[in-house]
């Protein structure tokens, strides 16, 4: 993405966005903190109008969520937060950051009161109804791992760093297989080298994304190829997820169609974005740089 276009995105969020600016951190509970985003400027650029091509949700976890008991303790816990794709509004992360910092001093009569108050302050800044659940620090979690085949360790030159969605193909239609037969196969591959930057710092984000399709087969080595190239592109997590989403229906017309990102935290906050043509929910599982 060029920087006049990226200055042309940055434009259209409000001045306001604390994301990128210098903050007083605030400890006593402040909904106003949380600052939307309306989805529909980056998926109209996607070419996504009228209705979704895709189901899906965004998944963030919370782990560094703390506020005080009615007698004054200081409370701490896990947080899940499950956002439809269907909502009108994503939520700017550094916002989302700053309300939970906002609880920290907070009183609260006990943990469904914090639930109840974080699914009424969210539900109404992404414009629907969203999912909260608490967990204790001390509930197991064992380090999970994306199913399929890892497409990481190709050898293969990589030149291109650039944002290139034509660098998809399938095998019927790449070069070195042209004489193949278009034949059906249902697959499950991943990459842990998704890297893009944040639309308004330019900080990098990290993520590992899955990718399960049924259709004619994609090549491999162009779809690693393809994801390297977000290597140096603005956008937010869930707009890259749909761009990959809709860049792969267009470019390998997959019959069934899935695509899940699970990205390091920042701030204590992580974002997994899942979308699908077909598949049920996925599992909010951790991966080891999570």
């Amino acid at each position: 993405m060029s920087n006049t276009h990226l200055n042309k995105e940055n434009s259209k969020i409000d001045k306001q966005n604390p994301l990128g600016e210098s903050v007083d951190y605030i400890d006593q509970y402040m909904p106003s903190l949380l600052f939307p985003i309306p989805r529909v400027d980056k998926r109209e650029e996607i070419g996504i109008s009228g209705k979704l091509p895709f189901h899906g949700v965004d998944m963030w976890n919370a782990y560094e969520l703390g506020w005080l008991n009615s007698k004054g303790l200081p409370q701490v816990a896990i947080a899940e937060f499950y956002i439809p794709a269907n909502s009108p509004n994503i939520i700017e992360s550094k916002s989302f950051k700053l309300y939970l910092n906002s609880l920290n001093q907070t009183r609260f009569d006990d943990p469904q009161a914090l639930s109840e108050t974080l699914q009424n302050d969210l539900s109404k800044t992404v414009g629907c109804g969203i999912k909260v659940i608490i967990r204790t620090v001390d509930c197991e979690s064992e380090f999970g791992v994306l199913e399929g085949k890892c497409i990481d360790d190709q050898d293969i030159e990589i030149t291109q760093y650039d944002y290139q969605p034509d660098l998809l193909s399938t095998l019927s239609n790449s070069q070195s297989d042209k004489h193949s037969l278009a034949e059906v196969v249902t697959e499950s591959l991943y990459s842990h080298l998704l890297k893009s930057n944040c639309l308004i710092t330019n900080q990098p984000d990290w993520g590992s994304v899955l990718i399960q399709y049924k259709g004619i087969k994609i090549c491999h080595e162009s779809l690693l190829r393809y994801l390297v190239s977000f290597r140096t592109h603005n956008e937010f997590h869930e707009q890259c997820v749909e761009r990959i989403f809709t860049d792969i229906q267009r470019y390998c017309q997959p019959e069934e169609l899935t695509v899940y990102a699970r990205y390091t935290r920042r701030g204590g906050l992580d974002i997994n974005p899942w979308r699908s043509n077909c598949a049920k929910m996925m599992d909010n599982i951790r991966l080891s740089r999570q």
